[in-house]
């Protein structure tokens, strides 16, 4: 089996979470959101998150919701092709809390620094600089 990427992750948010994930993934962190009008119309039960061309976030609100907890889920790590500081600017100028750095975690692409943030309903994201400083 030779695997190329991810193609998508599923998470599940609170019922009630589709307008908070739409804030801080599309308009704080610029996440393109897509299928909104497919869900609202009970066409199809999740909404994405589109990260880059090939790979989505599926958020998938249901009423059975409960935060990830540290025994479980740890984190979603993301590629952003720009460097740490400017990440950290943008997040800074979007109202955003950072609630970690790295300097050179290690991932599928090798090291990089990265900064760690938390979503609205616990889920921990780390953005992981391309781009050297």
């Amino acid at each position: 089996m030779d695997a190329t990427a991810i193609d998508h992750l599923n998470l599940r948010v609170p019922a009630d979470g589709p307008e908070e994930a739409v804030e801080f993934y599309g308009d704080r962190l610029g996440f393109t959101i897509e299928g909104m009008d497919r869900y609202e119309a009970d066409e199809k039960p999740f909404f994405d998150v589109r990260l880059a061309p090939a790979h989505v976030l599926h958020l998938w609100p249901t009423e059975e919701f409960e935060p990830p907890s540290g025994n479980g889920f740890n984190h979603v790590a993301i590629l952003i092709d720009d460097e740490v500081a400017t990440v950290e600017r943008q997040l800074d100028e979007a109202g955003v809390t950072i609630e970690n750095r790295h300097d050179s975690p290690l991932g599928a692409t090798g090291r990089a620094p990265a900064v760690y943030v938390e979503d609205p309903f616990g889920y921990r994201i780390e953005l992981k600089a391309t781009i050297e400083e």
